[in-house]
Formats: C-alpha cells, sequence, structure tokens
C-alpha cells in the first residue's frame, strides 16, 4: 500500500536522549547563548591582522576541533545515488565565485571590477554588523561540529 512505500526516518545515534536532556535546560542555553554573544562582541572590536584577532579567530577553532576530535561523530552512509542537478547548482555557484575573485586579483581589484572581499568590507566596519558576522560564523562551526 502507500503507507509502506513511505520511507522511515533513521534509526538515533547512540546518545541521542542523553544530548536531547541536556538541550532542555533553558539556563544553560541562555548562558551559552550570551557568552557566545559577549565573545562575538569582543571579537568585533579587534584591529583586523593583529595578534588579538588571530587569537579570537584561533581559539574557537581549537575548542572546535578539541569537541570534534574528543567525540567523532557517527558516520552518515553515503546515498545511493548522486542528484547531480542539485551538485551542479553548487559548482556553478562556487566556480563562479571563484572566477569573479581571480579576475579581480589578475586586474588588481580596479573600481569597476571589485573583489567580493572588497564589497563587503564597508558592511562590515559597524560592529554590530561585524559581531552577526562573528556569531553566525561561531554556529556555523558547532553546526559542522555536531553533525
Amino acid at each position: 500500500m502507500a503507507a509502506e512505500e513511505v520511507p522511515r526516518r533513521p534509526p538515533s545515534p547512540p546518545g541521542w536522549l542523553r544530548i536531547r536532556a541536556r538541550v532542555r535546560n533553558p539556563g544553560r542555553k541562555a548562558v551559552i547563548g550570551a557568552g557566545l554573544a559577549a565573545y562575538s562582541w569582543i571579537a568585533a572590536g579587534t584591529v583586523p591582522f593583529s595578534r588579538n584577532a588571530l587569537l579570537i579567530v584561533l581559539i574557537p577553532g581549537l575548542v572546535l576541533a578539541a569537541i570534534a576530535y574528543g567525540r567523532p561523530p557517527q558516520r552518515i552512509p553515503p546515498p545511493e545515488r548522486m542528484d547531480v542537478a542539485g551538485f551542479s547548482y553548487w559548482a556553478i555557484c562556487i566556480a563562479a565565485l571563484f572566477e569573479w575573485e581571480a579576475s579581480a586579483f589578475k586586474d588588481s581589484s580596479l573600481w569597476w571590477h571589485p573583489a567580493l572581499t572588497t564589497l563587503i568590507d564597508p558592511m562590515l566596519g559597524a560592529r554590530p554588523v561585524k559581531a552577526a558576522a562573528i556569531l553566525i560564523w561561531l554556529l556555523t562551526g558547532w553546526a559542522l561540529v555536531r553533525r
């Protein structure tokens, strides 16, 4: 019947209930969120390309690397077949970004063909925007480690 053809959810990884119980603690989430927001605000105030900015980037990277090394995630089995259309969309976007940066580098980033980093720099000049970008960067790193 039609109900038999519906794919079922994959089994939960070991320790799923333990992780779920920790997430339900709202006080802990609030403290971690406030700590990440404060860290992002402090990081946004550092001078670019300085020793402090380097440490601000290295510390979360080392923490996430230690967590990933200490608790490796369960491997997700590869799909039976690859979605060629979805892959091609991502490949075209990445190739276009690389081409944009390479041509801007070749042309010494003239005013009529700026690099993407030159276009983003004015937006990241404001400290709240820069802090939000750093917070998104931290949360993305955590999502990759959790996966």
